[in-house]
């Protein structure tokens, strides 16, 4: 039977942390949309079980999505009660099951692809359930889904690599003569400082994009997404600073700069009138 990640293992999270600025009403059906991405995300990384094996539970997943039928109830509450499209929940899906299989992204074209259904996505169903109005919050939600997405790749090279990934597209790491099975191996050939450099570029850009966007009616419901976007911008500026040494480093930000952030961004929303919150991090 499938089941939802437990509420104890999702505390840890960036995303957990952000949504502690959230109502209670809406705070709970986010942390079950949560813990629906955390439990597919675990069964497509579970080293302990064969391809075959997660496979076989994910599409227990998608059955049960497509039909309802045991598909645990305060999620299919938080579907109805927040209109939330199945087919979003099914291109998350698609994207975890990507994940079981060591694949290549030939180009950043197909790398965003990927994005869209593992962070894109995400942040459709997450806006919903934040209650936001202006549909420009759409065009907000993939910026930033591909500006953390970026972020994520590059601070997870070591930590994927162990898992026989790299997420980094092949006409990147071609231009810069990185060898990718180099990077599998923990070894660093050609200038990954510059493919790194570049990479980050591109999740810059996203960022900015995101927060070039006036949504001055959606300002308190984008309170968490405003946190994860200023606690990654500082994650990837944390790693540019240490020279993008993540063939053997996974940066992370401590639990103190991250209430920082939090106290920073409600302390903007709160005094910017009619200045937008969704201003650019400069953090």
């Amino acid at each position: 039977m499938i089941h939802l990640a437990e509420p104890a293992s999702t505390k840890s999270s960036n995303l957990a942390f952000a949504l502690r600025c959230l109502p209670a009403d809406r705070r709970e059906p986010s942390l079950i949309f949560y813990r629906f991405c955390r439990a597919i995300d675990d069964i497509a990384d579970d080293p302990s079980l064969s391809a075959d094996s997660r496979m076989a539970l994910l599409q227990c997943w998608r059955e049960a999505l497509e039909s309802e039928v045991g598909l645990p109830g305060e999620l299919v509450q938080v579907i109805r009660d927040y209109g939330i499209p199945r087919s979003l929940l099914l291109e998350i899906l698609s994207g975890c099951e990507s994940d079981v299989l060591p694949q290549s992204f030939l180009t950043m074209d197909d790398l965003r692809a990927y994005c869209w259904k593992v962070a894109c996505a995400v942040g459709l169903v997450s806006i919903r359930i934040f209650g936001c109005r202006d549909p420009r919050s759409e065009v907000y939600a993939l910026h930033l889904g591909y500006a953390l997405q970026f972020t994520n790749i590059l601070r997870d090279v070591a930590e994927d690599r162990a898992l026989g990934r790299v997420y980094l597209p092949c006409d990147l790491l071609s231009k810069h003569g990185v060898d990718p099975a180099g990077i599998c191996k923990g070894e660093e050939s050609g200038d990954f400082l510059a493919l790194a450099a570049e990479f980050a570029s591109y999740a810059e850009s996203e960022f900015k994009a995101a927060g070039d966007l006036v949504l001055t009616m959606d300002r308190k419901a984008l309170l968490p997404a405003e946190i994860m976007k200023a606690v990654y911008w500082r994650l990837l500026q944390k790693m540019r600073r240490k020279g993008f040494d993540v063939l053997t480093s996974r940066h992370s930000l401590p639990r103190a700069e991250k209430f920082l952030v939090l106290l920073g961004v409600w302390l903007r929303s709160c005094v910017s009138g009619n200045k937008n919150a969704s201003s650019f991090p400069t953090a």
